[in-house]
């Protein structure tokens, strides 16, 4: 698979409004690829973040030779590069999207992040 085909994977997203010291903020996470979550009062910044965080840990998998889970086939019509341009992490993607995922194995982090 390549680089393109890990990041079109359609992940569960499960979000959840929780109360934090009083406030009630929105949890974002995708439990099948990590123990990671993004959360914020707007739900809309809270998913910029996770999917954010998605990209980085799909990214992170590659890099240390790991395989992301694989729990349904990539989605075709998907355009991730413009997906990481648009979140503002397009460095962590621009010239490894095509790659093959093996590729990836033992390379240092791409980008500033």
């Amino acid at each position: 698979m390549k680089v393109r085909d890990y990041l079109a994977i359609p992940y569960i997203l499960e979000a959840q409004a929780i109360e934090v010291n009083g406030e009630w903020t929105r949890r974002l996470r995708y439990p099948e690829l990590g123990d990671f979550e993004a959360r914020h009062e707007d739900v809309e910044q809270a998913l910029l973040e996770v999917e954010r965080l998605r990209i980085k840990e799909i990214l992170r998998k590659l890099r240390a030779g790991e395989k992301p889970p694989v729990p349904r086939p990539p989605l075709e019509t998907t355009d991730q590069g413009w997906w990481a341009r648009f979140l503002g992490i397009g460095d962590l993607v621009e010239g490894v999207i095509d790659s093959p995922a093996s590729d990836l194995a033992g390379t240092e982090k791409i980008g500033r992040h």
